[in-house]
C-alpha cells in the first residue's frame, strides 16, 4: 500500500517555489498516495483543499510544505487538531530567515535544503537535495530557428531574462547588457519576461525609457508574464538565457535552459556557480559589460556546443527524480522512525 503524501501550494500566482514544486510532484506520482493541496500546478494532480486534506490525514501522512502559510497550515493540522502526520519544509535560502519564519521551521520534523549554504541558515536539516527539472518537459528543438519563428517576437535569435521585473532580479542589469550587446548582434531580440508588480512599475518604466532613448524599443521588448505551460516551448526557440539577480535562493530558470538546451548566463547567485560546470555549460559573470561580453561569445557559434553540454550536465546533476530519489530518502526515514 502506497504512503500517504500531500503537497501544498497556497500561492496563486506561478512562482519558481511553485515551478520546483511541480517538477517534483510529477517525478513522484507514482511513488505515493499524493493529492495536491491548494491551488493547481501544471501537469500535476487536480489540487484538494486543505479541508480535505485534513480530513484524509487521520490515519497518518506527510505533509511537504514550501512556504510561510504551508507550515501554519501544517502545525495547525499536527498541533492543534492533534494529525498524526509529519511535515517537511524545503529551504533554498541562503540568508538568514526573518523571525517568525524562523520559528515556523524550528517546530518541522525535517528539514530538506536545496544547498549546503542553505543548510546552514536552518535546524532540523536531514538532507541537502538540490532542486531538479523535468527534462522530459524541458528539452532541444528539433530545429532552434524554427521554434524561434514561431514564437512571432521577430529577429533571428532570441535572448531572454526570466522573472519578476525589479531590482533585486537585476533586470535593469540584463537591459543595460542587451543595450551593449544588440549593436553588434543585428538579428537578435531580447526579451524580458515577467511581472512589473505596483511597487516596481515606476522601476519598469525607467527600463523602458532607457531601452527607448537607446533607440531599441524593436529589439528589447517587455511581453510580461509567460503562463507556466507556455514556458517550456518558449525555452525551446531560445540561444541564450541570461540572469544577472542581486540575490536568489537557488534559482531554476537556468536548469529549464540547460535542459531545453539553451546555455546561461548568470552573476554568481543561487546555485548558478555549480550549474555552470566550470563554464562548460554556462557563464559567470560580474557586470552588465561582462555579461554582453559573454553573450557575444556564446552567440559566435558556440550556441549549439554548449547547450549539448548544459542538457547533459543537467540530466546527470539535476534531474526532477534525481531530487525526487534525495526527497524520498528522508520520506522514508520519517516513516522508518514510526
Amino acid at each position: 500500500m502506497k504512503k500517504k503524501l500531500f503537497v501544498t501550494n497556497f500561492n496563486k500566482n506561478f512562482t519558481g517555489v511553485s515551478a520546483t514544486a511541480a517538477n517534483v510532484i510529477r517525478a513522484q506520482m507514482d511513488r505515493y498516495d499524493l493529492a495536491l493541496v491548494g491551488r493547481p500546478l501544471p501537469g500535476c494532480p487536480d489540487p484538494i483543499t486543505v479541508k480535505q486534506a485534513r480530513a484524509t490525514s487521520t490515519d497518518g501522512a506527510i505533509w511537504h510544505v514550501r512556504r510561510n502559510t504551508e507550515m501554519r497550515a501544517a502545525l495547525w493540522a499536527r498541533d492543534v487538531l492533534r494529525l498524526p502526520i509529519k511535515i517537511v519544509f524545503t529551504s533554498a535560502a541562503q540568508r538568514r530567515h526573518s523571525a517568525y519564519p524562523r520559528w515556523l521551521i524550528s517546530r518541522m520534523d525535517a528539514v530538506i535544503a536545496t544547498t549546503e549554504k542553505a543548510a546552514d541558515f536552518v535546524p532540523h536539516v536531514r538532507a541537502v537535495v538540490p532542486h531538479g527539472v523535468d527534462t522530459a518537459l524541458f528539452h532541444p528543438a528539433p530545429d532552434r530557428a524554427e521554434a524561434w519563428q514561431a514564437l512571432g517576437y521577430g529577429g533571428t535569435t532570441g535572448i531572454a531574462t526570466i522573472g519578476r521585473i525589479r531590482p533585486e532580479k537585476g533586470t535593469n542589469h540584463f537591459v543595460k547588457a542587451m543595450i551593449d550587446l544588440l549593436p553588434d548582434q543585428p538579428g537578435a531580440v531580447a526579451l524580458v519576461l515577467g511581472k512589473a508588480t505596483r511597487e516596481h512599475r515606476a522601476f519598469l518604466a525607467t527600463l523602458k525609457d532607457q531601452v527607448n532613448a537607446a533607440g531599441l524599443t524593436d529589439r528589447i521588448l517587455f511581453p510580461g508574464e509567460i503562463p507556466a505551460q507556455d514556458l517550456p516551448a518558449l525555452m525551446r526557440g531560445l540561444s541564450l538565457v541570461v540572469q544577472l539577480p542581486q540575490y536568489e535562493g537557488y534559482g531554476m530558470v537556468p536548469l529549464e535552459a540547460m535542459a531545453s538546451g539553451v546555455p546561461f548566463i548568470g552573476y554568481d547567485a543561487g546555485y548558478y556557480r555549480s550549474f555552470s560546470a566550470k563554464g562548460r555549460a554556462g557563464m559567470i559573470v560580474d557586470t552588465p559589460e561582462a555579461a554582453a561580453s559573454a553573450a557575444c561569445d556564446i552567440l559566435d557559434g558556440k550556441v549549439d556546443a554548449i547547450g549539448d553540454v548544459a542538457r547533459a550536465h543537467v540530466i546527470e546533476n539535476f534531474s526532477a527524480k534525481a531530487e525526487a530519489d534525495g526527497i524520498d530518502a528522508v520520506y522514508q526515514m520519517i516513516w522508518a522512525q514510526g
